[in-house]
């Protein structure tokens, strides 16, 4: 690639926290994509894309934004009319339209075992916030990993609040209307099932530019997969050097685990 490369910018979910894009950076940084993980706060939705709006706007020239989990709804906001924003990547990653709440999408297909895997706790302001019990970490969340991994992210996980799972997405321009998409999810997700990862890059219709499944991934699949979402953030940082993603199949396909 020989275009000016837009920055990447990484948005974790849930239960996630920076370093969890660590091996997707290193695979970018390989090919001299510039890219950052934003800690993202998940206190609240429109607070969290505010702060990932600001990010944005520190960086200059276009920008990639890439979201896990969560992070859909995130960068669903944060991107909405917002010009330095030239390509979308969902990982395992909610596609919400208006008015729509991590919990409604979750629940819109069976499937996710996650409700009986949380453990919350109430704040000392009354709010609530929720973590995965560390027991059922790995199988909930990256079955396809080690247990020494998996542990390690368990005793790491950020925890996200109850209020920012039921916000409502406000934007009524969801940046993925208008902004050319890639999407990539594992189709052992337990926390997303995996029916609404499908009907999500449905919905984005012709700006959804490529999907991938990933046979056996689980929901932290820039974890347990960075290699596949390395190459899927990789086409979309193409596209935008070439020119707006001009010329960039919009067909399907899958990859073994």
């Amino acid at each position: 690639m020989t275009e000016q490369l837009p920055t990447v910018v990484l948005v974790h979910g849930a239960f996630a926290e920076s370093a969890s894009w660590n091996g997707v950076i290193e695979r970018l940084r390989a090919r001299s994509v510039p890219a950052v993980a934003v800690a993202n706060p998940l206190r609240s939705l429109t607070g969290d894309a505010g702060y990932v709006r600001d990010v944005i706007a520190s960086i200059d020239g276009p920008v990639v934004l890439v979201g896990h989990s969560y992070g859909g709804l995130v960068i669903s906001e944060a991107g909405a009319a917002n010009d330095a924003v030239a390509a979308l990547v969902y990982v395992n990653a909610f596609v919400p339209e208006h008015g729509k709440t991590a919990f409604d999408l979750s629940t819109e297909f069976p499937g996710s075992t996650l409700p009986d895997a949380l453990a919350p706790r109430t704040l000392a302001d009354g709010s609530v916030e929720l973590t995965i019990r560390p027991d059922v970490f790995r199988h909930q969340f990256v079955a396809d990993v080690s247990e020494a991994e998996a542990a390690l992210m368990a005793a790491t996980q950020r925890p996200v609040t109850q209020a920012a799972l039921t916000d409502p997405l406000p934007t009524s321009t969801p940046a993925w209307t208008t902004t050319p998409s890639w999407f990539v999810f594992g189709d052992q997700d337990l926390n997303i099932p995996v029916a609404e990862h499908r009907a999500g890059a449905e919905r984005a219709g012709a700006n959804a530019r490529g999907v991938r499944e990933v046979a056996g991934g689980s929901h932290a699949l820039s974890v347990s997969r960075p290699d596949v979402v390395a190459e899927v953030i990789l086409e979309a940082v193409e596209a935008v050097a070439a020119g707006a993603g001009a010329g960039v199949t919009t067909a399907a396909f899958q990859t073994g685990a």
